[in-house]
């Protein structure tokens, strides 16, 4: 990922607030806890000194920045990539050494529950990529996240399948999906504007069926069977990552091979080469034989499919029941995730990950009667996706088609 050219002043103003908490950190020391049940080799629980982990990590960013400027100034290059990621894991380690100063702060339950709020992000932000990438904007990933997660709970209920309800998502997801392609590519009709109405749309149809269907008999329509965790033998095991990683829900091992697979076709193979010609020039596509109707509509539909199943995080990964607007804007976090993560699948996961950790992390200070205030940390992760976007990764731009209609001549 190439970095902006502003990249050295956002980090030294990182690293000027760095020194500030420095400056501020209270006394005392934090107990960060390893060990997980199960670990196959304990790791014992450390006591850090506040003090000494804000000025190493305030120093250590000082210096880093001081190089940045030295590549920019003296050697006329550009910032090196690994300069982002080292600076937010300081950063970060800095903040939460503070934040959690005099209390227990046990990592392996805090990475659990960032990965947890962050799968049906990821599932939405792949959506995204998948329908931008061929040139048509998905506002209507919320809606596909609520559709999905709304019939998989009643499929669910009603069969006593769980694996029945996930495919219910994934074909619920993917029918919203198609509604949208209808209306932007064969209707031409404005593509946010279509999005927003389905999103409103689904929301309404499943807040009626909720009140008069589910209301009616919550035992008989809104009690499907939740997924249990299947831990990987051994790499469950591995200290910290293992539980994080390795002891997970299908639906969790799933995102990580939609992960992988939207990338790999994207990138690696014909079908991706010619998704990304009609999401950049679709008349030059339709040229050389490409049908670009065909292909938008089979994208669209995929990422609609993949929001669907993301949606089935709510009720048969979490909640174990479906209620009125559960997935609280999750869609539009996706979208946020999608620009941060500039339409590449992995960038955009690692994007959502860094929204669920912060969601996650007012939970985890609310438990600990910490005073900072949650809003706080909720607008956190849109502060950071605006600094990204204007300093570290340059100018944000999507497919260039992205957004517009085609009209075959």
């Amino acid at each position: 990922m190439k970095l902006s050219n502003k990249t050295p002043i956002i980090l030294a103003v990182i690293a000027l607030l760095a020194l500030l908490v420095a400056a501020l950190a209270p006394t005392g020391t934090t107990e960060i806890k390893f060990q997980a049940e199960g670990d196959l080799l304990p790791l014992p629980n450390i006591d850090v000194s506040v003090s000494a982990v804000t000025w190493t990590a305030a120093i250590l960013l000082m210096l880093l920045t001081a190089y940045a400027w030295f590549r920019r100034l003296v050697q006329k290059r550009g910032s090196v990539a690994w300069l982002a990621p080292v600076f937010g894991v300081l950063f970060v380690l800095s903040i939460l050494t503070t934040l959690y100063a005099g209390k227990t702060m046990t990592l392996t339950a805090l990475l659990q529950g960032s990965l947890s709020l962050a799968v049906p992000l990821i599932f939405g932000s792949l959506a995204g990529v998948l329908s931008e990438r061929v040139g048509v904007v998905n506002i209507a990933i919320e809606g596909q996240l609520l559709a999905g997660a709304f019939c998989s709970a009643l499929v669910s209920s009603l069969s006593h399948s769980i694996w029945l309800g996930l495919i219910t998502a994934g074909i619920a997801g993917a029918l919203v999906a198609w509604v949208l392609a209808v209306f932007a590519i064969r209707y031409v009709v404005d593509q946010i504007i279509v999005g927003v109405v389905l999103n409103v749309l689904i929301m309404g149809i499943t807040n009626f069926l909720f009140s008069t269907l589910m209301g009616g008999n919550l035992a008989l329509f809104n009690s499907p069977p939740r997924f249990d965790t299947m831990p990987v033998p051994l790499l469950s095991q591995i200290p910290v990552l293992g539980p994080v990683l390795f002891v997970q829900t299908p639906i969790v091992y799933l995102m990580y091979l939609a992960v992988g697979l939207v990338w790999f076709f994207l990138f690696k193979t014909r079908w991706g080469l010619r998704v990304r010609a009609v999401g950049e020039y679709p008349k030059a596509a339709d040229t050389v034989g490409i049908k670009v109707y065909r292909t938008r509509y089979i994208s669209v539909m995929i990422g609609g499919s993949l929001a669907g199943i993301g949606g089935a995080f709510f009720t048969l990964g979490q909640v174990g029941a479906f209620g009125k607007e559960m997935t609280n804007g999750a869609g539009y976090i996706a979208l946020a995730a999608l620009i941060f993560g500039r339409w590449n699948p992995l960038y955009a996961a690692l994007a959502a990950l860094l929204f669920g950790f912060s969601e996650n992390l007012q939970f985890g200070l609310a438990i600990i009667g910490s005073h900072v205030p949650s809003e706080f940390l909720l607008m956190l992760p849109y502060a950071l996706t605006v600094i990204a976007v204007a300093g570290l990764v340059g100018k944000v731009t999507g497919p260039a088609a992205s957004g517009k209609a085609y009209i075959k001549s």
